[in-house]
């Protein structure tokens, strides 16, 4: 294992040593072809975002074009992972694909701001899909030290849609239509389909009966959908304390309290409340929430302060995040031997703090810092958001056994996306009061539409020279708040690293392996629909009565014979 491929190891997971190594490979880019959609699509679109609120008139709903498709995206990753593992993960990716492009065509056709926010959230649910099924694939594919290896991949591609994705935004806006920034989804979106039509053989060998959860996907639905909606709009399109505002936090509560009970009543839950007793999934899944409003509450703003304290063009300010996303490639794929030998709790307190001194180095920042001085602080925190999001992902797919991996791994992208929800929530809070606060000291008497300011259109560039400097300062008082809200989430964050187990990750994955094996007798009818035989929960039993000895996951079996030819 130690220095091959990750495509040729002699230990292969159960559903791997069903494939030739060709089919394997083919899978693995057909699932990333929907992880690189979902996220080049992001950063794609706000490039083009200017361009269209002019040409759709609808500058009132430039922020609902990024909220609809989050709305829907957070809502339903638990519902696409628990699909999953309940349907397969073929047919679910599948579908969510089809949604996915449905909601690109549809946005690329949109005629108004109203009918684009629409269709954006039609591709939200789509979207809510393909990262987490995606995921469940390859972790379906590989040992947890070939899906160690294999992160890289997922670093790599993460970090090239974030770099390239405004450079292909800009040139389509330019050249072509801001409408093709939608339409260059479909042909990536229609091969990825082709290839997991023909290509993937689907992980679940024997259908099963299984009852669908349908209040708890109502209540999920609902709880989710008004929290993130009241996050969203609170404070932007109403107020805080406004009944709108607070009617949907309130719903909000009251809809969780249903959905607990629900969960706790069905046959087939969607979330299982018991995933919430493996101490690594736990974990990972704390730890997301701080990282995700950590890293969320900084990306979003530290543009801004780019754009109008340091006065860069809005290029240059949306690359601003470019040495981020490549020390986050360096750092994920640096921390793979790290997080084998040291263990998850050694590499995400490490991560969080490396990640901590690049965001005190941001709460340095005065109207006299450059774009170098915030270049050489976001590599610190691409290398310690790197590490964390790394370890989390594995330290969550290696808790589980395959029947649960889709829930495990919807549950760390929900945690962590709710997380960012919040985060920017709060941070833009945070900002639009202490730049309220500042504007209003530097200009008594006058009225202060900070909207006018920070609308997309203008990027401050009408603001009179006079009084920019004060504007400047102004921003970069609000801006300094925001990073400091950042640290202290960064410093809970690293305290609840405690949470973590300690121990290597294959020790922490044998540990589990007593866990697997109680689930599997408890819920006999998955050892035939998952593939489980009789042989592999036979060793895997034995070697659990000695915590000792040298284990391996129900999920990271040998193959008992060779891989089939690829003839």
């Amino acid at each position: 294992m130690e220095g091959g491929s990750a495509f040729e190891a002699p230990v292969r997971t159960a559903y791997a040593a069903r494939l030739t190594r060709k089919r394997v490979v083919l899978t693995m880019i057909a699932a990333m072809s929907g992880m690189f959609l979902a996220s080049l699509d992001a950063t794609i679109v706000s490039t083009a975002m200017p361009t269209i609120v002019v040409d759709l008139r609808g500058i009132d709903h430039y922020a609902w074009v990024f909220s609809a498709y989050l709305l829907a995206e957070i809502a339903t990753i638990p519902l696409w992972g628990r699909l999953a593992d309940m349907y397969g993960r073929k047919r679910v990716f599948l579908v969510g694909m089809v949604i996915f492009l449905l909601g690109s065509a549809f946005s690329g056709m949109a005629g108004s701001m109203t009918m684009l926010v629409l269709f954006r959230g039609i591709q939200g649910i789509g979207a809510g899909c393909l990262l987490p099924v995606a995921q469940t694939i390859t972790a379906d594919l590989f040992t947890l030290e070939q899906r160690a290896k294999v992160s890289a991949f997922y670093s790599a591609l993460f970090g090239f849609s974030a770099i390239v994705g405004p450079l292909i935004g800009g040139f389509i806006t330019d050249h072509w239509s801001w409408r093709w920034v939608f339409y260059v989804n479909i042909p990536i979106g229609i091969a990825s389909i082709v290839l997991v039509a023909t290509v993937m053989v689907e992980p679940l060998e024997h259908r099963t009966r299984h009852r669908l959860d349908w209040l708890g996907v109502i209540t999920l639905l609902g709880w989710t959908g008004l929290l993130v909606f009241a996050l969203e709009s609170g404070g932007r399109d109403w107020g805080w304390g406004s009944p709108v505002i607070v009617g949907c936090f309130a719903a909000s509560a009251l809809l969780f309290g249903a959905f607990c009970l629900a969960e706790l009543k069905a046959a087939e839950p969607l979330i299982p409340f018991d995933v919430f007793t493996i101490p690594m999934l736990r974990a990972a899944a704390v730890i997301s929430i701080s990282i995700g409003v950590a890293m969320f509450a900084m990306t979003s703003f530290l543009p801004l302060f780019v754009r109008v304290v340091i006065g860069a063009s809005a290029t240059g300010a949306g690359q601003v995040l470019t040495p981020m996303m490549l020390a986050m490639m360096v750092g994920s794929a640096g921390g793979v031997r790290l997080v084998l030998r040291l263990g998850y709790r050694t590499v995400c307190a490490s991560g969080f703090a490396v990640a901590a001194i690049g965001v005190f180095l941001l709460t340095r920042l005065t109207v006299d810092a450059t774009r170098l001085d915030v270049s050489f602080a976001m590599v610190f925190i691409g290398f310690g958001t790197g590490f964390v999001f790394m370890s989390t992902a594995l330290a969550a797919q290696s808790s589980v056994d395959l029947p649960r991996m889709g829930v495990a791994t919807g549950l760390v992208n929900f945690t962590r996306q709710l997380g960012g929800a919040v985060g920017v929530a709060v941070a833009s809070a945070v900002m639009l009061t202490g730049l309220t606060n500042r504007l209003t000291d530097a200009f008594p008497g006058e009225e202060i539409d900070t909207s006018r300011l920070l609308a997309p259109s203008t990027g401050g560039a009408e603001i009179p020279e006079a009084a920019q400097d004060l504007v400047r300062g102004a921003f970069a008082g609000a801006l300094h708040n925001v990073f400091v809200l950042t640290f202290v989430v960064i410093v809970v964050g690293a305290i609840s690293v405690v949470l973590m187990p300690r121990g290597s990750a294959t020790e922490l994955r044998d540990r589990a392996l007593g866990q697997f094996v109680e689930e599997v007798e408890a819920h006999p009818e998955e050892i035939e629909e998952y593939g489980l035989d009789d042989a592999s929960l036979g060793d895997a039993g034995r070697r659990s009565a000695d915590a000792s000895s040298d284990r391996a996951s129900l999920s990271d079996t040998q193959a008992a014979a060779p891989a089939p030819s690829d003839a």
